[in-house]
């Protein structure tokens, strides 16, 4: 065991009859930095007191020398020249002159006192049990929760042992671990504990277990000494008794999850009827069953244009049916169901048509599963009929049984079989689906671009698509328009080299990456870098019948950035043809954009242009149907787009529609994408910019800036939130950043406060813990704003968040 002195700073000496330093501890010499031969003969006054206070303490020091005794606190300077405060003691000795001192550093006690109390806290208000061994191995002190989790007061617990807690054998394991921490000094986490409830337990406690027995999880860890002696064990300890439950419901339901993990990467890897079948059965024999069959509608596999299928409720289940694939462990089975209607096993191949009061013929006309009554065959114990319904049409069935010796099917089992078979039964009927590859292609491309006329901070936006004339596939162009913070909005447009199913795929999966990439604030050559690592990861085999597995994406794109506050655009362009620029008072024409290489090819590195757009300009963005075809040239295309444009009218949608009307004629065997935005300039009064030093008043300046801003343009409800999270905001910059602070207000359809720094670091949103002194700022910005984040710039950050008007 330690002492008092191990944890408190405490210091005693001696002044002589002279006032001067007689006796010197090693305590002493500790507290204050001095050794003793330094300090005997010293003035103690002049050598530990700041000079400030050498004349009151030096009459302090005669009065006491003249038989004053004197108790106070008085600061003092160690050996480093730092300043503390002290608790002095300081009696006159009785007899001689002379006086003895004790003096006790009041931070290191006060910091003790606090101690004691967070532990008592802790300790006395936890709901979790915890109690304290002593070197002995018996307890000596436990918390209310504990003492109420036994039943037994806390009288009656202080001295026992585990072998009064525990059942003979899971004492002695306790009492090895008690050992072993107590030796090691290494804790023990989530030890595993049954024991039985003591006799003396209150009857509610004894109502609460089954059989009086209890279950524990316990951790300990050894208490040392400020001098790393051992002074016991603590441990916490939770009821676990009604776990074990939950732990074999979850073991169950961990089964399914994988069994449907399983299916998910297995079933559908193709578009055959026939193999999907067969994949299903892989997944569940025998994981699930042990026998297992799928039978499917004739017209569904004959690839009849019309109706294959029913809906539930109009059909009496009697329809031919084929059985496509069979799978089984259990030899010998001479029917799959019983009872209610046995049906002979059939061979995969083979057609069949069920009684209509037949369990089978029932999961056919209802679409829900059958569980049907147990039959004669001695080798089967349960069945389950299960309909394969996709799109509110039956396609067919699967049917599965479990042998004698295995469990029989349960509702959990049902729900699991029922989601398998959901799964295989859109995979069937995807393969169905893909015989009218123009039509879903066409849909999912025209889902894909933005409905209507998107909103662009400072912008007025307008866009056109018009198919190709090719009936029977679909292109893959497409445009997008991608509202960004700070009042930037991102202007797309891109063609897919192909046509049909696999260029509107590949159009989406591009559009969907684009919006992704936008959303990490990437500069728009950095973001056709990754679509163009993108566009050759998708240059693997489809799994599309006819697709040439070695065939690589390729596409187009243009790819720019306009910030609506400096009115300046930045422009990346992959080799698609270039922006038009329609400025006021002169001629469209084409802006001076790098072409680079297409998406997909890779090898070189994509360029950047900023362009700064007066009021009223127009920019235009097209694919090259709009321009190009087999009967036109694409400089006669371009130089008639020019021409439509610098003679079009001054509406933006009569413009396009006026574009449209123009180059018709040229108009062919490709699709036409048109984006075309006129800008806007912000009010006057709708931007906030200022710069603040980097110095601790700046986030009181910040404060007032923004709060006037906004009430100046009668946001006042805006003003408490903006104060508060600006405030975070600025402190954050001033704590992690470095150099000039920016602070900017965005009036438009949201306020937007940015706040610049140059500091390289992003923040992260963490999850504070009760006892850490920070890291909750970013959880009260994501908890009252609409929206916030952070992105880069050339030399540093910018943190921002919205408020919505």
């Amino acid at each position: 065991m330690g002492s008092i002195y191990d944890y408190i700073r405490v210091a005693t000496f001696a002044i002589g009859p002279d006032g001067l330093i007689s006796q010197w501890s090693s305590r002493a010499a500790e507290f204050f930095g001095v050794p003793a031969d330094e300090a005997v003969g010293a003035d103690p006054v002049t050598a530990f007191v700041p000079r400030e206070l050498w004349q009151r303490g030096r009459a302090r020091l005669d009065r006491i020398l003249s038989g004053e005794e004197w108790v106070g606190t008085a600061p003092y300077r160690d050996a480093d020249g730092g300043e503390g405060l002290a608790e002095v003691y300081l009696m006159p000795d009785s007899g001689t002159p002379g006086a003895t001192c004790l003096a006790v550093d009041l931070g290191r006690l006060r910091r003790i006192e606090t101690d004691l109390a967070a532990s008592e806290a802790v300790f006395g208000q936890t709901p979790t049990g915890f109690f304290l061994f002593g070197l002995d191995l018996r307890l000596q002190r436990v918390n209310d929760a504990f003492a109420a989790g036994l039943g037994l007061p806390h009288a009656e617990l202080e001295g026992l042992t585990p072998y009064d807690l525990f059942l003979p054998g899971e004492a002695d394991r306790l009492m090895v671990a008690l050992r072993k921490v107590l030796a090691g000094g290494e804790p023990m986490l989530d030890l595993r504990f049954t024991g039985a409830v003591p006799r003396t337990a209150s009857p509610a406690v004894t109502a609460q277990v089954r059989d009086g027995v209890r279950s524990w999880a316990i951790s300990l860890y050894r208490l040392n000494s400020s001098a790393g002696l051992p002074m016991g064990i603590a441990g916490q300890v939770l009821d676990v008794t009604s776990r074990h439950v939950a732990e074999r419901e979850a073991a169950g339901v961990r089964r399914s999850l994988a069994l449907l993990n399983e299916a998910s990467t297995h079933i559908g890897s193709t578009l055959d009827l026939e193999t999907t079948a067969k994949e299903l059965l892989d997944v569940i024999v025998p994981q699930f069953c042990d026998l297992a069959t799928v039978d499917l509608y004739t017209a569904l596999l004959s690839g009849d244009s019309g109706p294959i299928a029913v809906r539930p409720g109009l059909s009496d289940g009697c329809g031919e049916l084929r059985r496509v694939a069979v799978s089984s462990v259990v030899g010998g089975a001479s029917s799959v169901f019983g009872a209610e209607g046995s049906v002979p096993v059939a061979e995969a191949g083979g057609t069949l048509c069920y009684p209509r009061r037949s369990p089978h013929a029932r999961a056919l006309r209802t679409g829900r599963s059958v569980v049907p009554q147990p039959g004669p065959d001695p080798l089967l114990r349960s069945t389950l009929v299960v309909p394969l319904v996709a799109r509110e049409q039956v396609l067919g069935l699967v049917q599965l049984s479990r042998a004698i010796g295995s469990e029989p099917f349960d509702a959990r089992d049902v729900a699991i079989a029922e989601e398998l078979v959901a799964r295989a039964a859109v995979c069937v009927d995807n393969a169905r689906l893909y015989r009218r590859e123009h039509e879903r292609a066409l849909i999912l491309q025209r889902s894909l671009l933005p409905p209507g006329n998107p909103a662009a901070t400072g912008l007025e936006i307008a866009r056109r698509y018009l198919p190709s004339n090719n009936n029977t596939e679909v292109g893959g162009d497409w445009f997008d328009v991608i509202p960004l913070p700070g009042s930037r909005t991102a202007l797309v447009i891109g063609d897919v080299m192909g046509r049909g199913l696999r260029a509107a795929v590949a159009m989406g999966q591009l559009r969907t990456a684009v919006r992704t990439l936008a959303m990490l604030e990437l500069d728009p050559a950095e973001v056709l870098t990754a679509l163009d690592e993108i566009a050759r990861g998708l240059g693997g085999d489809t799994g599309a019948p006819g697709a040439d597995s070695t065939e690589l994406y390729l596409a187009t794109c243009v790819y720019a950035v306009y910030d609506a506050v400096t009115q300046r655009c930045v422009f990346a362009n992959a080799g698609h043809l270039p922006p038009v620029l329609l400025s006021p008072g002169e001629p469209a024409r084409m802006l001076d954009v790098p072409p680079g290489l297409p998406l997909g090819v890779g090898g070189e590195p994509f360029e950047e242009v900023e362009v700064t757009l007066p009021d009223d300009a127009v920019l235009g963005l097209y694919t090259d149907g709009l321009v190009e075809s087999r009967k036109h040239q694409l400089d006669e295309g371009l130089r008639a787009f020019r021409t439509a444009l610098s003679n079009g009218s001054k509406q933006l949608e009569q413009l396009c529609d006026e574009v449209l009307h123009e180059l018709i004629p040229h108009h062919g065997e490709d699709d036409i994408a048109l984006l075309m935005a006129k800008v806007q300039p912000l009010p006057e009064d709708s931007v906030g910019d200022w710069r603040l030093p980097s110095e601790p008043t700046s986030v009181s300046k910040a404060r007032e800036l923004a709060c006037s801003w906004l009430l100046v343009r009668g946001l006042d409800e805006l003003v408490d939130t903006t104060e508060l999270l600006v405030s975070e905001l600025v402190t954050n910059a001033l704590r992690h950043g470095r150099g000039e602070i920016r602070l900017r207000l965005l009036r438009d359809r949201t306020v937007m406060c940015e706040v610049w720094d140059d500091g390289y670091a992003q923040p992260r949103q963490r999850r504070a813990q009760e006892t850490d002194e920070g890291g909750r700022g970013l959880q009260l910005v994501s908890l009252l704003a609409e929206r916030w984040g952070s992105r880069r710039t050339p030399n540093g950050k910018i943190v921002w968040f919205e408020l919505t008007l």
